[in-house]
């Protein structure tokens, strides 16, 4: 089995460039969004097309995040993620760009549908209480974690190591 492990690491890293291709193809269309609604006048419309460029580009940040965390905690570190420390990480720089992502999209949402389709609205407040769930949820996550934490300082010692090797 350990003679897999390289394989998985070049799979991993593919996984990450792809994350990262999606991501610039995600700037390149909210740019060109953005340009459009420019171009075309200052009005209702280029305001909208404006905040749904900025919902692509919180989606190219997650797409950014994700190839970057994967890079990082798959190809370079090798790092065993079964150690509380390295989970709560892992987890945490993960579920940041996401509940950051969730809550723009959300805002997105509310104000198209505010300009567009009042019926809409529900929805769009569907996404924002889901991502305050997942926002407290990850809370609990991390208090718990930390108990586990102590139980295991030498962990943490090793995390901040590991860390130390990127910069």
């Amino acid at each position: 089995m350990k003679s897999l492990l390289p394989l998985f690491r070049i799979i991993h890293g593919l996984v990450a460039l792809l994350f990262a291709c999606a991501a610039l193809m995600l700037i390149a269309i909210a740019a060109r969004m953005g340009w459009q609604a420019f171009a075309n006048g200052w009005d209702a419309v280029a305001a909208q097309a404006i905040i749904e460029a900025i919902g692509l580009l919180a989606a190219a940040v997650v797409a950014l995040q994700i190839a970057e965390t994967i890079t990082e905690e798959e190809v370079i570190r090798d790092a065993d993620i079964s150690a509380p420390t390295r989970v709560r990480r892992f987890l945490s720089r993960f579920f940041v760009v996401v509940v950051v992502a969730l809550a723009i999209e959300g805002l997105v949402a509310t104000f198209k549908a505010l300009h567009e389709d009042p019926t809409q609205l529900p929805y769009a407040a569907s996404t924002l209480v889901a991502t305050a769930l997942l926002l407290a949820a990850w809370g609990v996550f991390v208090h718990l974690n930390r108990s586990a934490e102590e139980l295991e300082p030498e962990a943490m010692e090793d995390a901040k190591r590991e860390d130390k090797k990127l910069q």
